[in-house]
């Protein structure tokens, strides 16, 4: 259940939907359970993907190569969405062109296209539920795109019946019937046939 270029595309499209009629609200309000308003929220989400596009296409091997991208201080919140959405769609170029045998780091492994593809789709569609949360608008991403983002960056975790339940479970998002919401969790950047066992 490896994840693709075209899952990050569907999300990116998916999140597109969901926020873009809400670009005329305020977004200086706070994003969901962050302690970020809709603005800052969006920001980080774009810096993210971009690094990560960075990552798959520089390939460094200890390191994460060294920008921080930001918005313009007067940027609407379409221009912010907008942003936001250029970090995944050049991630999802980026992992579209590397080789699957490419590796580069991350903090809970080196990880290859596959899982730079899976942790962009996790920034999508928290950072996404946060920002819709934010501008009371409702969201509800493809399931596919979740249950094998979850199989991916969480194999050890048992799904629930909802994958995106399971993917907000495994994030510390949300608690399930018997299992408390978490307060400490990390994802496995490392390809699961690497051999070099759970992430940090």
């Amino acid at each position: 259940m490896t994840v693709t270029a075209d899952d990050l595309e569907e999300a990116i499209e998916y999140v597109a939907a969901a926020l873009g009629p809400h670009t005329d609200g305020d977004w200086t309000r706070t994003a969901g359970g962050l302690d970020w308003d809709c603005r800052t929220t969006a920001e980080h989400l774009g810096d993210t993907l971009l690094s990560y596009a960075a990552q798959v296409v520089s390939s460094p091997s200890d390191h994460y190569v060294r920008f921080l991208a930001t918005a313009d201080a007067q940027a609407s919140p379409a221009e912010l969405l907008e942003f936001a959405l250029t970090g995944g769609r050049l991630l999802a170029a980026a992992v579209r062109t590397a080789t699957p045998q490419s590796r580069a780091y991350h903090p809970t492994g080196r990880s290859d296209p596959a899982g730079f593809a899976a942790m962009g789709c996790v920034e999508l569609l928290l950072h996404g539920d946060d920002l819709a949360q934010g501008q009371g608008a409702a969201f509800g991403p493809p399931r596919g795109i979740c249950a094998r983002v979850a199989v991916r960056l969480f194999p050890d975790q048992e799904p629930a019946a909802d994958a995106w339940d399971t993917l907000r479970w495994c994030t510390g998002r949300i608690a399930l019937p018997g299992r408390p919401r978490r307060t400490e969790w990390s994802w496995r950047g490392a390809p699961l046939d690497d051999g070099s066992g759970p992430a940090r």
